[in-house]
């Protein structure tokens, strides 16, 4: 048996740094990681997506060349290419986040799938591979994996999740994708201007369902732009295989088929918290799989912390890591609390849409129950000089504003220069009714 101060289970975006300044203060910590260091950020998600993101990009203005008075000739991507300088960028942000948490005293990572297996005394046990582990102290931080809904023929056509998608060395002829938010959007952009067909499903109301019905429209309409195929509002009757070999198609309840060479769900996430052997130690997810905790990041049972996408508070990497940093703050006697962050996220598509505070159907009801004077400023950027100059006059930016104090109460933005304008918005941004003090200017991954 292997006895330590703190237990970490999950190397994500809080566990490592969490780790980190814990064994600065002289603990004795495990970090337990069953795949990667850097969880999904850095090997599927961040690093990858925003890597080959770029290559994308370059292509995309490469085609436009022409507009700007430069001449380039046929414009030809080599996806092997591309994909080695993202598998490269990903291995260089592993390796260095390996290197630096493999020099501090302290600390010992076990390469593992880390399991509370109950209590001995007053402290936890944890199965790591072949090692039991006990502390006082566990912290999950666990992440999410892709969700896969149920649809009749799913399971025995092939498919990706965006996983998957990233692990390809041929460019996909045409990628269908089922799911409509924010993984899905940024893969089909991205694989649209690497040169494949793309078609996206989506048998909700609208794309990036959380957003105003005008954002998603202005989405919708630029994905649209691009030549990518786009279903919203339908039902998806079956999987089917395709007319080609390894190929799949989806039929619609309305009869229609629509055909690829691969198939890509991406129909949300669901936690990883199903095999952590929550019941040994009384602990529960609820019905979702979702760890309550309390603003300091608490759960049920004392000496037991929830961090990142498993507490239902942002399935963020920027949410995670502030995660982080409340806790570090407050297991050395500080007070600090999780709630005091605003909502802040972004899309990575291109442009970005980025997202702080509240929504206009929020600032409506607050209107109708409260009587409170809240107006709503929207500006294309089609009629900013700026975008005009550079030719990136696709977005827009949508502002609420507390009529009283002045004060921006929500802010949407879908632009290309949008962190400087959603960094100063959150500066500004004030949650109604509980006085809330200004949060610092973050950034987001």
């Amino acid at each position: 048996m292997m006895n330590f101060d703190t237990i970490v289970v999950g190397a994500g975006q809080a566990g490592p740094f969490l780790a980190a300044k814990l064994v600065n203060r002289g603990r004795k910590v495990a970090l337990v990681e069953a795949r990667d260091l850097g969880g999904t950020c850095v090997n599927r998600g961040c690093t990858p997506t925003k890597t080959l993101r770029k290559s994308a990009r370059v292509a995309y203005l490469a085609r436009r060349a022409a507009e700007f008075g430069v001449q380039v000739g046929p414009v030809k991507v080599d996806f092997a290419v591309a994909m080695q300088r993202m598998q490269d960028r990903v291995d260089q942000a592993r390796s260095g986040l390996e290197s630096w948490l493999g020099g501090l005293e302290g600390l010992r990572i076990i390469k593992a799938h880390g399991r509370l297996t109950g209590r001995d005394g007053g402290e936890f046990l944890v199965q790591a591979g072949e090692h039991i582990l006990r502390a006082p102290q566990i912290i999950l931080n666990t992440g999410t994996r892709s969700s896969v809904p149920t649809i009749p023929g799913l399971a025995e056509n092939p498919y990706l999740d965006s996983e998957g998608l990233l692990a390809l060395r041929e460019l996909p002829r045409k990628l269908v994708i089922i799911g409509g938010g924010y993984i899905s959007l940024e893969m089909a952009q991205i694989f649209r201007r690497l040169g494949s067909k793309v078609a996206i499903i989506e048998t909700g109301p609208r794309l990036t369902g959380r957003e105003d019905a005008d954002v998603s429209a202005a989405v919708t309409e630029m994905l649209q732009a691009e030549g990518i195929d786009v279903y919203i509002g339908v039902s998806i009757a079956a999987v089917k295989p395709g007319e080609t070999e390894g190929g799949t198609c989806v039929q619609l309840a309305d009869g229609r088929i629509i055909g690829g060479s691969h198939l890509l769900v991406a129909a949300g996430r669901v936690p990883n918290t199903d095999d952590l052997g929550l019941d040994s130690v009384g602990l529960r997810a609820n019905m979702r799989g979702y760890i309550a905790t309390n603003d300091r990041l608490e759960t049920d049972v004392p000496g037991i912390w929830a961090l990142g996408d498993i507490n239902q508070r942002g399935a963020f990497t920027h949410t995670s890591y502030h995660d982080h940093d409340v806790l570090a703050e407050n297991l050395a006697g500080g007070q600090r609390s999780a709630d005091a962050r605003n909502s802040i996220y972004a899309m990575f598509t291109d442009p970005p849409l980025a997202h702080v505070g509240l929504y206009e159907a929020d600032a409506k009801r607050l209107v109708e129950k409260e009587g409170r004077r809240i107006s709503q400023a929207v500006h294309a950027m089609k009629d900013v000089s700026r975008a005009k100059e550079e030719s990136e006059t696709v977005g827009v930016i949508k502002l609420l504003i507390d009529e009283d104090s002045g004060l921006f109460l929500g802010a949407t933005m879908l632009l290309i220069r949008q962190a400087l304008f959603v960094n100063l918005a959150r500066a500004e941004v004030s949650k109604p009714l509980d006085g809330l003090k200004l949060n610092g200017i973050g950034t987001l991954q």
